[in-house]
């Protein structure tokens, strides 16, 4: 079935507050944990420097979600927290990715150039 065909079959006037609530709550659920990260990565990008930024605390959260998702093929529970976990991984990928960037080219030292000379 095409989204359009979809949307037509749906019947919006038995929408209900309960469900507009339960969706707006779901959408928070789901994105309200990846948003605090958004500044900070930005900030890190910015300023090219992660100092005060633990990657310990993402590899946590990582393990955390990871464990998440690995128990919902166990036992099934709500999508919205299934989609927070997926979303989070992503997230804390990206952090650790900059994070090791942003290190990596702050920590490098520049080594003496070497050169073969007449034997």
């Amino acid at each position: 079935m095409d989204v359009k065909a979809y949307i037509s079959e749906m019947d919006l006037s038995k929408l209900t507050l309960s469900d507009i609530v339960t969706a707006i709550a779901s959408g928070a659920m789901i994105f309200g944990g990846v948003v605090p990260y958004i500044p900070q990565y930005r900030t890190i990008r910015r300023t090219l420097n992660c100092e005060g930024f633990s990657p310990f605390v993402c590899f946590v959260l990582l393990i955390a979600n990871i464990l998440r998702v690995t128990f919902w093929f166990g036992k099934r529970f709500e999508y919205p927290l299934l989609a927070q976990s997926i979303l989070m991984i992503g997230a804390m990928l990206a952090m650790v990715e900059l994070c090791v960037r942003v290190r990596n080219k702050s920590e490098i030292v520049q080594s003496k150039q070497h050169s073969l000379r007449g034997m």
